[in-house]
């Protein structure tokens, strides 16, 4: 009787089972930062197969952003500390961007001698585009908003970027109109040209003239040399005129023939000029209002007026507080070098419970304040000002007063129910919580009566 010839395959230990099970990239090297090792999921995710990986050096493999500069498994190797969750990226075989989470430990045998690390990798490509996407909901050029409001502006700022026509930007002090004009100039098609902003309000008549038209040489005493205006200046690109409700009547005329006929005169010229320059004007002031009181021309009312965009104040769009001061926070942090987390519950609650008569440049202000206060950590009440401060303990006694928590719930409740057209059922379904939750949440937040009670309208503000 022949003998069967058997093939013993050797059966993969416990470890290495789960090593191939996983959805983990996982990788090991040896002390000559050589890949001894390398399992399913790194294999799908680098696209490099096991053969070609082993024995090869991990900086070869992975072509990380970090491999140079700082590889979290040479200073975990190093410091013997491990490193979690660092972001960064790969390059795979067909040489696309990955980004990928990575992990790593020290490896050691049975003496405890250290012989090689471990590094873990995840890729964070889903989790990425789901975060640009969300991302792309409140954000456009360098404008964050989760409000219906701004929604709406957002919506209509890229076409009205695509367009030449003048547009007027009506909004309180501080509500951000030169940032919107910037995003607008941003996204047009002028955005390699300059953009150039004059505060009209800010300069007396004779002064400004000249710092929009320019002059030549002689047209007054000091005018040694010609001198370009803003109106030259800002060639092939866009003029912001901030405050134009301030301008005199004088000077109104000279900006509606331009606008007319896109020509003006430096102080001094008898020659007309022309300008490839767009118009983008702001105001705080109502100009519908002093076109009847006379102190504004109705004719350039109307050729400013083309588009208008109206920012709503910040006290009308608080849903926005936590949002913009995370956005001020990340931007104190790298100017100034610091690792401030952002703002603790109690903090952010007073934020919004303020009026914010100062808008968005008031609450910067604040957390600038605050970043002089705080170097580490999380802002707390005590980094805030005195007139936030001192109804601290006023407003826990109140009722009316909700916490920031409630506030952002009463927020994602009140989305929900915008988005399934005010059905209950289907909005706590989309929340993932049962009908009777988002009933008792409803009622606690005063949501029960509508949700204006929590969230008030234009009509009902004050």
């Amino acid at each position: 009787m022949k003998k069967q010839k058997i093939e013993v395959i050797p059966l993969l230990s416990s470890t290495d089972s789960i090593l191939e099970s996983i959805s983990d990239g996982v990788f090991t090297v040896d002390e000559s930062w050589r890949i001894t090792s390398f399992n399913r999921a790194a294999e799908t995710i680098t696209g490099i197969p096991r053969s070609e990986a082993e024995g090869r050096l991990c900086s070869e493999v992975f072509r990380s952003s970090m491999c140079e500069t700082d590889c979290a498994l040479r200073r975990t190797l190093q410091s013997g500390k491990p490193v979690i969750g660092k972001s960064c990226y790969i390059i795979d075989t067909r040489g696309r961007r990955i980004p990928i989470s990575v992990s790593t430990a020290v490896l050691k045998d049975t003496q405890g001698r250290i012989i090689g690390g471990a590094e873990t990798f995840r890729d964070m490509t889903e989790l990425e585009e789901l975060r640009r996407e969300l991302q792309g909901r409140c954000h456009v050029g360098d404008l964050v908003s989760h409000s219906p409001i701004m929604q709406k502006i957002f919506e209509v700022i890229p076409a009205v970027a695509a367009s030449p026509s003048t547009v007027l930007i009506l909004g309180e002090t501080g509500t951000g109109k030169e940032l919107v004009a910037r995003t607008i100039h941003g996204l047009s098609p002028r955005r390699e040209g300059p953009f150039i902003a004059v505060n009209c309000g800010a300069l007396p008549d004779t002064l400004l003239e000249s710092e929009l038209f320019g002059y030549k040489a002689g047209a007054f005493t000091g005018a040694a040399r010609d001198k370009p205006g803003r109106f030259a200046l800002a060639g092939n690109g866009t003029l912001f005129l901030d405050e134009i409700g301030e301008v005199s009547p004088a000077l109104q005329v000279r900006l509606l023939r331009f606008l007319q006929q896109r020509t003006f005169e430096p102080l001094g010229s008898t020659r007309s000029e022309t300008a490839d320059v767009r118009i983008i004007a702001a105001t705080n002031s109502d100009l519908a209002d002093l076109v009847k009181r006379g102190s504004f021309r109705e004719d350039l009312y109307y050729r400013v007026n083309v588009v208008r965009i109206e920012l709503p104040p910040l006290r009308r769009r608080k849903e926005d507080i936590p949002l913009l001061a995370e956005q001020f926070t990340a931007h104190f942090n790298r100017i100034q070098n610091k690792p401030v987390q952002g703002l603790t519950t109690e903090a952010l609650s007073l934020l919004m419970a303020h009026d914010w008569p100062g808008n968005i440049r008031e609450l910067e202000n604040v957390i600038e304040r605050a970043f002089i206060l705080c170097d580490k950590g999380f802002i707390n009440v005590a980094h805030l000002p005195e007139d936030l401060t001192m109804r601290y303990t006023k407003q826990e006694k109140q009722p009316g007063i909700r916490s920031a928590r409630e506030l952002m719930e009463a927020q994602a409740i009140r989305r929900a129910l915008e988005r399934n057209a005010n059905n209950r059922l289907a909005a706590a379904r989309e929340l993932g919580i049962h009908k009777s939750t988002l009933f008792r949440k409803m009622k606690k937040l005063g949501m029960d009566k509508g949700i204006e009670s929590v969230f008030p309208s234009r009509r009902t503000m004050k």
